[in-house]
């Protein structure tokens, strides 16, 4: 795997970031896991992309957002051979399936489907990838 400058990956213990074999992080993507983030082999996500599991808690109106702590809807999980465009977001609970390119600026807030092609805030498939 590769990083380039300013990746930054950061979970407290006893959170999990598994990336595999082969992957490319490009300039200042970021992962943060409260749980656990999954980036499979050969993936390529480029600048600015932005993988959590976990997300901000706002419902104490009493409470500084920054003092409620964090909330998870379960892991993420990006398949094998995944391509994120610049500044995608992942957000918390989502499974992004193999082969799969989400367009760049792209908020993909459900599972999309392997061999898809996503885009869009937020991601919506637009295009199944077939192989002839």
């Amino acid at each position: 795997m590769q990083f380039e400058p300013d990746v930054w990956l950061t979970g407290p213990d006893p959170a999990r970031i598994r990336i595999g074999g082969g992957s490319f992080l490009n300039m200042g993507v970021m992962v943060a896991a409260m749980d656990l983030v999954e980036i499979g082999r050969h993936c390529m996500l480029a600048n600015g992309c932005f993988v959590t599991d976990a997300n901000h808690r706002f419902d104490d109106p009493t409470t500084p957002v920054p003092w409620q702590g964090f909330t998870t809807k379960g892991p993420t999980k990006l398949g094998d051979n995944v391509w994120c465009g610049a500044n995608v977001v992942v957000t918390s609970g989502v499974t992004i399936g193999e082969r799969c390119v989400i367009g760049a600026n792209s908020v993909v807030t459900t599972d999309i489907p392997a061999f898809s092609i996503a885009a869009g805030a937020p991601a919506r498939v637009i295009k199944t990838i077939t192989y002839e």
